[in-house]
């Protein structure tokens, strides 16, 4: 699914949650843009950017536990042979 596809989806989900306002500033070629699809997308800038936000947080955990897991494969390598009683599992049946 593309992710625009995705964001409209989320964009579109009714929350319970009380809001907040803010200011923020951004350039005018950007507003432009989110101007555009939010029209496409029949919602508002807010909930596009609320969206926008969240898919932002949710990239950094997902960024955040990958670096977790190289940090410890860094510190506790795989050694030789530890899955080579495994390796019959991967076959796919190819010879």
């Amino acid at each position: 699914m593309f992710l625009w596809a995705r964001m409209w989806i989320a964009i579109h989900i009714v929350s319970d949650e009380r809001m907040k306002t803010i200011q923020m500033t951004i350039d005018e070629a950007l507003l432009d843009e989110v101007d555009s699809l939010t029209a496409t997308l029949q919602t508002t800038r807010s909930a596009f950017i609320r969206s926008a936000l969240q898919l932002a947080l949710r990239q950094h955990a997902v960024r955040q536990q990958e670096a977790r897991h190289a940090e410890g494969y860094a510190r506790f390598p795989v050694q030789p042979g530890e899955f080579d009683g495994w390796e019959a599992e991967q076959s796919w049946g190819e010879r």
